[in-house]
């Protein structure tokens, strides 16, 4: 019996979650034991001690705080640009963050409504999701929540999931739409510590 295309990415996304989930399991229990997290000074001391390393364990930070919305977003922003500077930790930010967004719809898509119920307090689902079916263009919605600072838009990448939006269509929107919030963010940290 042959495995369909539908098969083979659910096998995939659910090989990576759990994965990330593993990984991330153990990252937030080593920083969280050290008190890696408590401010933006801390986090990056830790990632200063990862050295060379240093960019791929942030870019991974920032996807996991997207599919495990436990660290506010713009920590890592802040981070990024001390660290790296202005351009530096803008692509890395964008990139973590883009890749985040992406798993957190495919997750949506694959597990459905149960995935997403137990990801988002309930009051604050049944809130968002009137908010969004009470639009007509859930598209523009999307691109806002993506495109403005503060913006709940981790949610919003898991409620995409759960929508008749495309893949294609939903990964222009966080292509087109984050690099805006993450250069300002960049820029205007890199501008406050510089």
């Amino acid at each position: 019996m042959a495995v369909t295309r539908e098969t083979r990415i659910k096998r995939a996304v659910t090989g990576l979650f759990f994965l990330l989930l593993l990984l991330s399991f153990a990252f937030f229990l080593n920083g969280w034991a050290g008190g890696h997290f408590k401010s933006v000074e801390t986090l990056r001391e830790y990632l200063s001690g990862f050295g060379a390393m240093g960019p791929l364990v942030l870019t991974l930070i920032q996807a996991l705080q997207v599919i495990l919305p436990v660290l506010p977003g713009f920590l890592g922003c802040i981070v990024g640009a001390m660290l790296f500077g202005s351009a530096g930790g803008f692509w890395i930010n964008y990139i973590g963050i883009t890749l985040g967004s992406i798993a957190a719809y495919w997750l949506a898509r694959v597990y459905g409504v149960r995935l997403v119920k137990q990801m988002i307090p309930m009051e604050k689902y049944d809130k968002l999701i009137q908010w969004v079916n009470g639009r007509k263009s859930y598209s523009v919605i999307l691109f806002l929540a993506i495109l403005l600072p503060l913006a709940p838009d981790d949610f919003f990448c898991y409620f995409s999931g759960l929508t008749e939006m495309n893949s294609r269509k939903f990964t222009w929107i966080v292509i087109l739409a984050k690099p805006w919030c993450i250069l300002f963010y960049s820029l205007f940290f890199a501008y406050l510590l510089y």
